[in-house]
């Protein structure tokens, strides 16, 4: 049948089918947004945020005491992502939350998540974040976790570990907890709801450690800091707290959250509770503001999201039905791209440190985050508008020409591009001891720096310009052996390759070169037998994964792309997996995706982008069927 496919309309039919279901997504503002979906530890701390700053409703609990079981694994625990392990944080959050809510702690399935904690070690061997939330409801020591003092708001921009080493999602909830843990609130659970028996570890407890291992020195460092809290005068103190205040209210954005993202906006709202502020228009603002990013779920439960994704899934959709060949001057894209300009950030933000005298023009990632914008949606957001007409084609020339201009002035010395800034990338900061989870720095990835690539080669650039040169310098460095590309944002070396190599031939590239085909090479070794491709979010630790999963429909569009670009779009591979992409397309026109392709952090922290799963077939549908004419003449 894949051989047929050539020959029959399959191909344009479920692209047809495909935009049209697109098309029936966009809002009527001209948007598109998909639910980010994540894991339960964002409905777990809402239920302790609420708790700590006195706005705990019965209605809303209710939903997540729902949701919350409806996400629990067979044997009580949670995973961070569907089909995922049993994770130690998530599954103690939720289990706090839970038994706030009213769940009895002799639920069969209550009794087993507390025995999985109990034999990882206790809740003592969870996070600093998770402890963090155990001290602040009084089930854990304030004095037991590492210190962020405030002083850090003195450090020069030149100093090491300063706030503007930390990367701006980390840095936003770094000020904010230093206001947080500075003042070691505490906010008793009730009776019923106290947790003692998590504690009752059955095996030694074993806290992780920094992501730059264990450092002699910032232990060292860590005591001499909780021995400096117990003084009776910190001189200094109260005009950092002030200081890290005044940032936070500083950097509130306009629907009230904090960096467009979870962690520093509930810890912003917490650092406003310790300083009894609860009456400022900050908090009563960001309160409020959550309400949007919350969402009521098909039986009942309600949900939060991590961030919105409305700016990012629009720069894609109009690039995928773009390339399914809807006409620059469609109505949906010109409503669309109207919508995209207004969104345009023509304000300073905290990039601004690395580049004071660069004029704004990138965008963000969600509805609001003038602070934040960031490479990768300007590199998008600019191709998108570049290959649509608008009715104020002034305006659109000038948008285009702002962003191109902030996208050339982000480029970080080494030659690749970072998600927010300009070489965020001090090791340093890795090596304290509250750096367990996630990423802290923001250094360049190969993904961002292969998509601000495609966007320059859509202009015309090519090797010619040293940008360019740099940049293509930078991806060859940083491939791997095996002709693979690593996945910062997305899971993971498929979406690498998928990124590079049509960057690559957008810039003018030979991908018949050795080093390009590698990679095409390593997409064949790892075709499923049914034609598409996956790859578990495990491949991020164990490398026997890499390129291996279930196949989903964003994850074979990511490799098609590739393989497309790169030459092959007349291969076996290639047409197995456009037939994978027919034989898995909906009725409506849609595809279904169960498993996350989204990666926040690697190791710790994955997404599913609910429109990725349409998106993306569509695009690579449309550049499969743009490649079949040209090699028909």
């Amino acid at each position: 049948m894949t051989k047929q496919l050539l020959d029959t309309p399959n191909a344009q039919a479920t692209l047809e089918a495909g935009i049209a279901h697109l098309l029936r997504l966009q809002s009527p503002a001209g948007h598109w947004w998909g639910p980010l979906l994540s894991n339960v530890c964002m409905e777990a701390e809402y239920v302790l945020l609420s708790h700590c700053v006195g706005k705990l409703n019965r209605e809303r609990g209710a939903q997540i005491r729902t949701y919350l079981i409806s996400q629990r694994r067979t044997d009580g625990t949670w995973a961070i992502y569907p089909g995922g392990p049993s994770d130690l944080n998530a599954t103690v959050e939720a289990y706090v939350a839970l038994k706030l809510l009213g769940e009895p702690a002799s639920h069969p399935q209550m009794v087993q998540a507390k025995e999985f904690i109990q034999n990882a070690g206790g809740a003592q061997s969870a996070r600093v974040f998770t402890r963090l939330w155990l001290a602040m409801v009084g089930q854990y020591p304030w004095d037991k976790l590492p210190v962020i003092p405030p002083e850090i708001m003195h450090l020069s921009k030149r100093t090491p570990l300063n706030i503007y080493d930390f990367a701006s999602w980390a840095r936003a909830t770094i000020v904010a907890l230093t206001i947080v843990m500075n003042r070691k609130p505490v906010y008793p659970l009730p009776a019923h709801a106290a947790v003692p028996e998590l504690f009752e570890a059955k095996r030694p407890p074993n806290p992780r450690s920094a992501k730059g291992g264990d450092s002699g020195l910032f232990i060292a460092l860590d005591h001499f800091l909780k021995s400096y809290d117990k003084w009776p005068v910190h001189p200094g103190r109260r005009s950092a707290e002030k200081k890290a205040l005044d940032w936070l209210l500083s950097h509130q954005e306009e629907d009230g959250c904090w960096g467009g993202i979870q962690p520093p906006w509930f810890y912003a709202l917490l650092a406003l509770r310790c300083l009894d502020m609860t009456d400022h228009p900050a908090f009563t603002k960001g309160w409020e503001g959550l309400e949007a990013y919350g969402l009521t779920t098909s039986d009942g439960g309600w949900m939060f999201q991590p961030s919105v994704s409305p700016v990012w899934d629009t720069g894609l959709t109009v690039l995928a039905l773009r390339a399914g060949g809807l006409p620059p001057d469609h109505p949906a894209l010109v409503k669309a791209g109207e919508w995209l300009v207004s969104k345009q950030i023509l304000t300073g933000g905290d990039w601004n440190v690395k580049r004071p005298n660069v004029k704004p023009g990138g965008w963000a990632f969600e509805f609001h985050c003038d602070h934040y914008p960031d490479v990768d949606d300007t590199a998008i957001v600019v191709m998108a508008l570049n290959g649509i007409k608008l009715p104020d084609e002034a305006r659109r020339r000038d948008a285009l020409t702002r962003g191109f201009r902030w996208l050339v002035a982000m480029q970080s010395s080494n030659g690749g591009f970072g998600a927010y800034d300009v070489d965020n990338n001090r090791q340093l900061t890795n090596r304290i001891p509250f750096c367990d989870f996630g990423e802290v720095i923001d250094p360049p990835s190969e993904d961002v720096t292969a998509h601000v690539l495609e966007c320059f080669g859509a202009f015309g650039y090519d090797g010619a310009w040293s940008v360019i040169q740099r940049a293509v310098q930078y991806l060859k460095a940083e491939q791997r052996p095996d002709g693979s590309w690593f996945g910062r944002w997305g899971v993971n070396y498929i979406y690498g390759i998928g990124a590079v190599v049509p960057a690559l031939k957008s810039i003018g590239v030979d991908v018949r070169e050795p080093w390009v085909q590698k990679s095409l090479d390593w997409l064949v070794a790892h075709q499923n037998e049914d034609g598409g491709w996956g790859e578990d979010c495990r491949s991020y630790d164990d490398p026997h994964l890499a390129g291996r999963g279930v196949s989903t429909p964003s994850q074979t569009a990511w490799a098609l792309m590739a393989m497309i670009a790169g030459g092959r779009v007349e291969s076996d591979a290639v047409l197995r997996g456009v037939n994978y992409l027919h034989e898995t397309q909906r009725p409506d026109g849609g595809w279904d995706e169960e498993v996350y392709t989204g990666t926040g952090f690697p190791r710790d922290f994955y997404l599913a982008y609910t429109l990725y799963r349409d998106i993306f077939p569509v695009w690579a549908l449309g550049r499969y069927q743009d490649a079949m004419k040209k090699r028909r003449g």
